[in-house]
């Protein structure tokens, strides 16, 4: 999993209240177990104005010109701006793996679906929730600047607006915030005990040989 540490980026303002995972990645994108090539179809329902399916051709689809991940002033962002109660729904995982494949690292919102929140840790994003004043500034200020962008700083829990004069803390568990920083999925928390779970499997294959074969 890519490290997570201090993020640069433009943030793109996704102004609508309970997006649920289907409206974040579609159900009839989720026959594929990979974790990757799902950011063509992120909000495709409201991306495109055609039904999206597997296997079509992304770049000849009919844009929304209205829709925001469309307009060109947002294009590269890397940070989505969002309102209460994102990512609710089913518990699919495809959700953060598109956000994560379009180019999001992190999201801010006043609320997540607990959900969602967690498997966003787990896929290297950064749910970040901020109270709704705090959220409807920055809503404010993304649209009254082209390019807006913010700095997350990880280690130091802050979020910082482009001219450094403001820093907005957040919370983030601790545990979290240690896989994040490091890189470190489940997989990877695992093979951190590696030595240890070689050892073990040693010492059973000697005590218990009968359970090899």
């Amino acid at each position: 999993m890519e490290k997570f540490t201090v993020l640069n980026g433009i943030v793109a303002p996704l102004d609508r209240a309970n997006v649920d995972t289907d409206a974040i990645i579609p159900k009839q994108f989720l026959k594929s177990i990979k974790r990757s090539g799902f950011g063509p179809n992120l909000f495709d329902a409201w991306r495109y104005k055609d039904v999206g399916e597997p296997g079509m051709d992304n770049a000849k689809r009919p844009l929304d010109p209205d829709f925001v991940l469309n307009q060109p002033r947002y294009k590269g962002a890397a940070i989505l701006l969002a309102r209460k109660n994102f990512g609710c729904g089913s518990s699919r995982e495809h959700a953060p793996w598109a956000l994560q494949d379009y180019g999001f690292r992190a999201i801010i919102a006043p609320s997540f679906a607990d959900i969602f929140y967690n498997n966003c840790f787990k896929n290297g994003l950064l749910p970040i929730v901020l109270n709704e004043l705090r959220v409807d500034q920055l809503f404010h200020d993304v649209n009254a600047f082209p390019g807006y962008k913010l700095t997350v700083d990880l280690p130091r829990q802050l979020v910082l607006t482009p001219d450094g004069a403001t820093q907005i803390a957040f919370d983030v568990d601790a545990h979290r915030k240690h896989c994040l920083v490091n890189g470190l999925d489940d997989i990877g928390l695992s093979l951190l005990q590696a030595d240890k779970i070689r050892a073990f499997e040693a010492r059973r294959r000697a005590e218990q040989p009968w359970l090899f074969g």
